[in-house]
């Protein structure tokens, strides 16, 4: 009876997702309303104080996890919203891209650079960087959030051939199941389904967009903090690898170097300017990645996603991973992951390649399947969850198509 109840309050938390449009209620507050009604829930079911221990140490887990992710996300996001407000994404733009350009070539270039920078960093970094692109160039609505879809697609599709982009890939690494060269042959399937998207999407589009040249007057200090936030991402990936020290850990220390480096370099007056930038953050998207892993969490620990993995073990392991990437969609990749990799099932390396890859770009079906999805639904005002519903077919299309790509390779490679 409580197990229904509180599946019945997490699809109440995707229905209020899906129809904010309609009821004008924040999504943010309604799944963070829903999150914490259902840990509620819990500890009113416990019974007796043993049970509301361990309901207490279950909580306390799954705040740790959100706590790290909050941390995270605040220290990129404050990174970006300085180096955005100083102007030193559009001057990015300009170095590398033309000032005048045709729609169809800028969908390629934006795709292929979203691609590349997400395999190197997170997913929130490559999305919050690929979004500042955008706002370089003169698109109409539709065309940005026909833009904002490949960036979501291109950041999930690069960031499964490298352990340094996608949490899910770093795990089954982890776990022995994969070696890094074996990895690094993901890059091929996922490059040629997001040249596929990029290429269908501009089917339609003409013209040409140009970015207005602006004189940016920067400061020594903005180059150095752009130079410290691109050490933050290398080191981030090198102690990791090395160390096993945590992403987390790495970037709030590039953050207490931007703010050391604002208090040597300004005025008490502009320091204080620095330390406004954290202000910026997009705290409704904050408070929506909280609810939602807080309804995660919760059918972790029911036992929901205990079911999927004994569903997964049904069928054949080249069908099951394929459906394992649809329900990622869904349900957060991590926990996903992590059920599927504690079940322990016994698969081959194209398999254990396919469901690599499968976990890592799923997400991408759905808007609320991926936190690039997440961040760019708070950042385009033009994508909605039911206005990402009519680029389902295509994006279904390209993943089948990386997934069949990915099988083909690893089974000639490494059978």
């Amino acid at each position: 009876m409580l197990n229904t109840f509180l599946i019945i309050l997490a699809l109440l938390a995707l229905l209020s997702i899906i129809f904010e449009e309609v009821t004008h209620l924040n999504k943010a507050k309604t799944t963070l309303f829903f999150g914490c009604i259902s840990w509620i829930a819990l500890f009113m079911a416990a019974g007796d104080p043993a049970n509301e221990k361990i309901v207490a140490h279950q909580l306390n887990e799954n705040l740790l996890e959100i706590a790290t992710l909050w941390l995270f996300l605040m220290s990129t996001m404050t990174f970006v919203a300085y180096l955005n407000a100083k102007g030193m994404i559009q001057i990015m733009v300009q170095k590398l891209f033309p000032q005048k350009v045709s729609v169809r070539m800028l969908m390629i270039q934006v795709a292929l650079f979203a691609l590349v920078l997400s395999a190197f960093c997170d997913n929130v970094t490559a999305t919050l960087v690929s979004l500042g692109l955008l706002t370089t160039f003169k698109l109409d609505k539709q065309m940005r959030r026909r833009m904002a879809v490949l960036i979501i697609f291109a950041v999930n599709s690069g960031g499964v051939a490298l352990i340094t982009g996608d949490v899910t890939t770093l795990m089954i690494f982890l776990g022995g199941h994969v070696h890094m060269s074996e990895l690094l042959m993901l890059f091929i399937p996922s490059a040629i389904s997001v040249i596929l998207l990029a290429t269908l999407f501009s089917l339609k589009a003409e013209g040409v967009v140009s970015t207005t040249p602006i004189k940016h007057t920067y400061q020594t200090v903005d180059v150095l903090i752009a130079l410290v936030f691109f050490c933050t991402i290398l080191m981030t990936m090198m102690l990791n690898i090395l160390f096993g020290i945590p992403p987390v850990l790495t970037f709030l220390t590039g953050l207490s170097i931007m703010f050391l480096i604002g208090h040597t370099t300004h005025s008490n007056k502009e320091e204080l300017k620095i330390l406004e930038y954290i202000r910026q953050v997009e705290y409704d998207t904050l408070l929506f990645f909280l609810g939602i892993l807080l309804l995660v969490g919760m059918l972790k620990e029911i036992g929901t996603l205990d079911m999927l993995t004994e569903a997964y073990t049904m069928f054949n392991p080249n069908i099951s991973n394929f459906f394992t990437g649809m329900g990622s969609a869904l349900i957060d990749n991590v926990p996903l992951t992590a059920a599927l990799l504690k079940a322990n099932p016994e698969l081959s390396t194209p398999e254990w390649l396919g469901l690599t890859y499968s976990v890592g770009v799923g997400g991408s079906l759905l808007i609320i399947g991926s936190a690039s999805g997440i961040v760019a639904m708070s950042k385009v005002k033009e994508l909605t969850f039911v206005s990402y519903l009519k680029y389902v077919p295509a994006l279904f299309l390209c993943y089948s198509v990386g997934y069949a790509i990915t099988l083909f390779l690893a089974h000639k490679l490494f059978d």
